[in-house]
């Protein structure tokens, strides 16, 4: 019997490749600030760490505007540094609801 892993694993490639990168820097976005507002709903984040990663993904959010404010879009580079921030963000936000801190 043939393992099927290989052909799931590869069918997700092409669907990700198929997922224009805009939508899924839009989408992770959109999964940070669910991420927050869940950790304010269940307590886990104080109001101070709140408006830290709030105001972190304002700054990812202007540094977007910005590196598309050419009108060409993302190039490589400026997605690359887009993901690196979005990487640290989540961290941030894991971290921050996971300290034993909370209301």
């Amino acid at each position: 019997m043939r393992n099927p892993f290989p052909l799931a694993a590869l069918s997700l490639v092409a669907l990700l490749a198929a997922v224009p990168a805009e939508a899924r820097i839009n989408q992770r976005q959109d999964n940070q600030q669910q991420r927050i507002a869940k950790g304010i709903s269940t307590g886990k984040l104080t109001a101070r760490e709140t408006v830290r990663l709030e105001q972190q993904q304002v700054r990812i959010a202007r540094y977007e505007a910005r590196s598309r404010a050419d009108g060409r879009g993302l190039n490589r580079a400026e997605r690359a540094r887009l993901e690196a921030k979005q990487d640290r963000a989540s961290r941030n936000i894991y971290r921050q609801k996971h300290d034993r801190q909370g209301r």
